[in-house]
């Protein structure tokens, strides 16, 4: 199974997905949107959101003959804007970003929710548990205080960057002892 990534309004990604299929019932394949949860502070209260992972993008689980045999259906639903690499050279994810991307839709599922962290003597973060697991190389900023962790990630050429919630536990070890 291959996976293609198509540029949509950024903010419609849900309507976008929601519309074509009200167009497009018969169309058998996945449609994935990756989302996260994120807690702001908004006037002194805490406020769950969730935000698109990949902001502007939506990921289409299909084979090949299907996919572009349903292309000029993508097209005409209202808020497309592009297939990636280009709308003349339709290419599956492969490499890396087919890695990032299967990260977030199968390990983190529809939601990524926090990540359980601790960090070690070096003031290194070590993931535990959740949607950061196996992404610390990506990690470029903590926010302890928030409990955020920047990431940057990268998908066909472009590269941008997003905050995961995480929770600081006790490593066992360190529990062990207490």
């Amino acid at each position: 199974m291959n996976y293609y990534a198509i540029q949509v309004k950024t903010g419609g990604e849900e309507k976008y997905i929601r519309l074509f299929r009200s167009l497009h019932p018969d169309f058998a394949a996945e449609i994935h949107f990756p989302r996260r949860q994120i807690d702001e502070r908004r006037r002194g209260v805490i406020v769950r959101r969730t935000a698109g992972i990949f902001p502007g993008y939506i990921f289409v689980e299909a084979g090949e003959e299907l996919f572009l045999t349903r292309r000029w259906d993508f097209r005409r639903t209202d808020g497309f804007f592009r297939f990636l690499r280009s709308n003349r050279n339709i290419r599956p994810l492969q490499g890396r970003d087919l890695e990032v991307v299967l990260h977030f839709i199968r390990k983190a599922g529809p939601v990524a929710g926090t990540s359980k962290v601790y960090f070690n003597e070096n003031a290194r973060v070590v993931v535990v548990d959740g949607p950061l697991l196996g992404l610390e190389g990506k990690i470029v900023k903590v926010d302890k205080r928030k409990g955020r962790a920047k990431i940057k990630l990268d998908l066909y050429d472009d590269s941008f960057s997003i905050d995961l919630a995480f929770e600081i536990i006790q490593p066992a070890a360190v529990r062990g002892q207490a």
